[in-house]
C-alpha cells in the first residue's frame, strides 16, 4: 500500500513538472530530460510511469477533462440557474488554472496542435458541449433572449474564453486572469441577456472577479 502511494505521488510530481515545463516553454522545446531534471526523479522513475513525452500530455489533458467534468456536476447539484452555471465553471477553470500549471499547460496542448487520443475528446469539444447545453437552458429559464442561436453563441462563449486566457497568458501576469473572464462576461450578459436580467449577472461577474470560490 505505501508502495502504490509512493508511485502515485511520483506520478503526480513528473505531471506537475511537466506540465508547468509545457507552460512556461512550450510543448516542443521540452524533453524529457528536462522533465526529469525539473521533477528530481530518474529516467527509469519517469519511464516506469511514461513511455514518450506524449504520454505526458495525454495525461495532462486528461486531468483537464476530468477536473472540467467535476466542475460541472458539482455546480448541477447546487442547483444554480444555467447560465450561472455555465459562469461559474469558466470561473472555476480559471481559479484552478491560477494556482496551478496542469490546466494552464492543458490550454496550451489543445492550442498547439497536440494530437488527442481516443477514448478523450478534444478540450474545445467538451467545452463546447457544455456550453450547449447551460445555453439551451438559459434559453428555457428566459435568461438569454429567445432568438439566439445556441450553437453560434456556444461557440463564440468558447472562443471568447479559449481566446481570452491565451492572449492573457502571453501579455500579463496569470493571476489577472479572473479579472479577464470577467470583462469577458460583462459583454457577453450585455449582448445576449434581456435587460430585465441584465443587473442580476452583471453583478454575478463582479462577485464571482472577487469571490474565492466560484464553485
Amino acid at each position: 500500500m505505501a508502495r502504490q502511494l509512493r508511485a502515485e505521488q511520483t506520478r503526480t510530481t513528473i505531471i506537475t513538472a511537466a506540465a508547468d515545463l509545457f507552460d512556461r516553454r512550450g510543448y516542443e522545446a521540452t524533453s524529457l530530460s528536462d522533465i526529469v531534471q525539473h521533477a528530481r526523479v530518474t529516467k527509469g522513475a519517469l519511464y516506469f510511469h511514461f513511455r514518450a513525452k506524449d504520454d505526458l500530455a495525454q495525461a495532462i489533458l486528461e486531468l483537464q477533462s476530468t477536473t472540467s467534468r467535476r466542475i460541472s456536476r458539482d455546480l448541477e447539484r447546487r442547483g444554480y440557474s444555467s447560465l450561472e452555471s455555465l459562469m461559474r465553471l469558466t470561473f472555476g477553470i480559471t481559479r484552478l488554472a491560477v494556482e496551478g500549471p496542469v490546466l494552464r499547460a492543458g490550454l496550451g496542448l489543445a492550442t498547439a496542435g497536440v494530437p488527442v487520443r481516443p477514448p478523450l475528446r478534444h478540450p474545445f469539444t467538451e467545452w463546447l458541449e457544455l456550453a450547449s447545453a447551460r445555453l439551451d437552458g438559459a434559453v428555457e429559464e428566459s435568461d438569454l433572449h429567445p432568438d439566439i442561436d445556441v450553437d453560434a453563441v456556444a461557440h463564440s462563449v468558447v472562443s471568447s474564453f479559449v481566446g481570452t486566457r491565451v492572449v492573457g497568458r502571453a501579455l500579463e501576469p496569470v493571476a489577472r486572469q479572473p479579472r479577464r473572464v470577467a470583462g469577458m462576461w460583462r459583454l457577453l450578459v450585455r449582448g445576449l441577456v434581456p435587460v430585465p436580467r441584465r443587473p442580476h449577472y452583471a453583478r454575478l461577474a463582479v462577485h464571482l472577479e472577487r469571490g474565492p470560490a466560484p464553485v
